[in-house]
């Protein structure tokens, strides 16, 4: 039966463990809710990303795998991620993933209000595309 409630429940371990190995873009995500106050997704990275930004949304990241470095604001404020950090940035930050030491980098986000999948801008255009950039799966 379909739910017209708007609630759910998600096994988030099993959806982390479901992503193949590699991707074509840079991360694939799967959606658990899509509404327009907000979205929660899991998304696996795949490879670092380059800085952009998200122009209609602000983003919540909890990492649940993984470790590397990400910069928030600009390159010199680095901080590693792990297990358990929640990153959070506000809309038109520019932030940017250079570093992943510990795969598979898994994280579940809840984006305020909804992220389109189209939602992203690259500081240098040359770094990709929104379709270079993520894919639903």
């Amino acid at each position: 039966m379909a739910d017209t409630t708007g609630s759910g429940r998600f096994d988030i371990n099993e959806i982390a463990r479901s992503f193949p190995e590699t991707a074509e873009t840079m991360l694939l995500d799967k959606y658990l809710s899509d509404e327009p106050e907000v979205s929660a997704r899991v998304f696996r990275v795949y490879t670092p990303t380059p800085a952009h930004y998200h122009q209609h949304c602000d983003e919540h990241l909890f990492v649940l795998s993984g470790r590397g470095t990400m910069w928030i604001g600009e390159p010199s404020n680095v901080v590693p991620f792990e297990p358990g950090i929640l990153l959070k940035f506000k809309r038109n930050t520019v932030h940017a993933m250079p570093e992943m030491t510990e795969e598979p980098v898994i994280f579940l986000a809840m984006d305020t209000p909804r992220r389109q999948p189209t939602d992203v801008v690259f500081v240098d255009s040359a770094d990709g595309t929104a379709q270079s950039f993520i894919k639903g799966y």
